[in-house]
């Protein structure tokens, strides 16, 4: 069965709205791509949204410790690592 251009035109409406309510959710959660170090309590939260890519530039020094502030060791986000299966 072939779908009707204004049926198509419809779902792509609700498609997007999904994704705007997803996109707004995320945010509104405090999981946006431009994270702060200073908005971590813990280095676990760090390490874990260094990991999933939602903070690319938590390690500005590339030393593999990801926001300073809270991870105060190598060994530390590397046991964290570890944990949730990050292999960054």
């Amino acid at each position: 069965m072939i779908a009707s251009p204004r049926f198509a035109g419809g779902r792509r409406r609700v498609l997007l709205r999904l994704a705007l309510a997803a996109l707004l959710t995320a945010c509104c959660l405090g999981e946006s791509l431009a994270a702060s170090c200073k908005s971590y309590r813990t280095c676990r939260e760090a390490v874990v949204a260094w990991c999933a890519g939602r903070h690319p530039g938590a390690d500005g020094d590339s030393d593999g410790i990801p926001c300073e502030n809270v991870c105060r060791s190598r060994a530390e986000v590397v046991a964290i690592m570890r944990e949730i299966g990050c292999s960054r």
